[in-house]
C-alpha cells in the first residue's frame, strides 16, 4: 500500500469517528439554532403585546438600523481584539518560560493555571472591588505608594476606563489558559531541532523565529479560536463589573441580547440578535479553521 492510501484510509477512520460526536453536537445545537431562526421571524413582545404576528425579516431591518446594536459590536471587538492580543502575547511569555527547566516547575504550573480554575463571578466581584474609586486597592496603590495621582479616580465610571479595567480582569483570568494551551505545543517540539540549529551557529532568536514560531502556530491558531469564542461571548465578568455601564460604553452584544429577551421580554428581536451573532461567530470559527488545515499541512503536522 501507498503513503497516500495509507493517509487516505487515516483521515477516512478519522472522520467516521467524529460521526457520533458530530450528530450528538447536531442533535444538541440544531433545534435551538432552528428555533432562534424561526422565531426571528415573528414579533413576539410580551412588555407591549401578547399575540404573536409573523413578520418576515422585520426584526433583520430593524437590526440593520439598530445603533445600540452596532455599538455594542464595536464594544465586543475591542475588547476580543485587545483581549486576544495581550493574552496572546502574555501567554506566550509564560509558556516559554514554563517549559524551561527550573526546581519546582510542576507547582508553578499548577500556580499559574489557578485564575483559570476560579469562578469568573468570583474574579468580576474581586476586581470590581481592585477598581472601586473610593475603596479600591488600585487606587490606594496609585496614591499612597507610588504618589501618581492626587485624587482617586472613578475607574469604572469612566467610559474609556471602564473598558480597560475589563479587559484587564480577563486577560488576568485567561492568559494562563492560552499559557498552557502554547506550553502543549512547546513540549512536542524534538529538542534536537534546537541542538542541530545551535551547531549551525544560530542566535536563540533565530531558533525562536525559525523553529519554535512556525511549529507552534497550529496551537497559535487554536488558542486563539478558542479565545475568540470564549471573549465574543463574554457576559458573567461584564455584568458584574459594570452592568454594560457606564453608557452602554462596556455593553456587550451577550448583555443586549439578554437585556432584549429577559428585561424587555421582546422574544422575536432578540432570536433575530441571535441568529446574526452565531452567523458572524460561524464565518470567523470557519476562516480560522481553513487557516489551521493549512498551518498543519505546511508545518507536517497532520504526517
Amino acid at each position: 500500500m501507498t503513503q497516500d492510501y495509507i493517509r487516505q484510509r487515516e483521515r477516512r477512520t478519522g472522520w467516521y469517528l467524529t460521526i457520533p460526536a458530530v450528530l450528538v453536537l447536531l442533535l444538541v445545537y440544531a433545534y435551538p439554532i432552528i428555533w432562534a431562526f424561526v422565531s426571528s421571524l415573528f414579533t413576539e413582545n410580551l412588555s407591549t403585546n401578547l399575540e404573536t404576528v409573523f413578520t418576515g425579516f422585520d426584526n433583520y431591518t430593524r437590526l440593520v438600523l439598530d445603533g445600540r446594536f452596532w455599538q455594542s459590536m464595536w464594544n465586543t471587538a475591542v475588547f476580543t481584539v485587545v483581549s486576544l492580543v495581550i493574552e496572546l502575547v502574555l501567554g506566550l511569555g509564560i509558556a516559554l518560560t514554563l517549559d524551561q527547566g527550573f526546581r519546582g516547575r510542576g507547582w508553578v504550573r499548577t500556580i499559574a493555571i489557578l485564575p483559570w480554575a476560579l469562578p469568573t463571578a468570583l474574579i468580576a466581584l474581586a476586581w470590581r472591588w481592585i477598581f472601586n474609586d473610593q475603596f479600591g486597592v488600585w487606587n490606594d496603590m496609585l496614591i499612597n505608594w507610588f504618589g501618581i495621582l492626587q485624587e482617586p479616580i472613578s475607574w469604572l465610571g469612566d467610559p474609556v476606563w471602564a473598558m480597560v479595567a475589563v479587559i484587564a480582569a480577563d486577560v488576568w483570568k485567561t492568559t494562563s489558559f492560552v499559557a498552557i494551551l502554547l506550553l502543549a505545543g512547546l513540549q512536542s517540539i524534538p529538542q534536537d531541532l534546537y541542538e542541530a540549529h545551535a551547531i549551525d551557529g544560530a542566535s536563540p532568536w533565530q531558533s525562536f523565529r525559525q523553529i519554535t514560531l512556525p511549529l507552534i502556530m497550529p496551537q497559535i491558531l487554536i488558542a486563539m479560536l478558542f479565545r475568540f469564542a470564549l471573549a465574543f461571548g463574554i457576559f458573567d465578568l461584564v455584568l458584574v463589573m459594570t452592568g454594560g455601564g457606564p453608557g452602554g460604553a462596556t455593553e456587550m452584544v451577550s448583555l443586549y441580547i439578554y437585556d432584549t429577551v429577559m428585561r424587555y421580554l421582546d422574544f422575536g428581536y432578540g432570536a433575530a440578535l441571535v441568529v446574526v451573532t452565531f452567523l458572524i461567530l460561524i464565518a470567523v470559527v470557519a476562516i480560522a479553521g481553513f487557516y489551521i488545515s493549512k498551518f498543519r499541512t505546511a508545518t507536517g503536522v497532520e504526517e
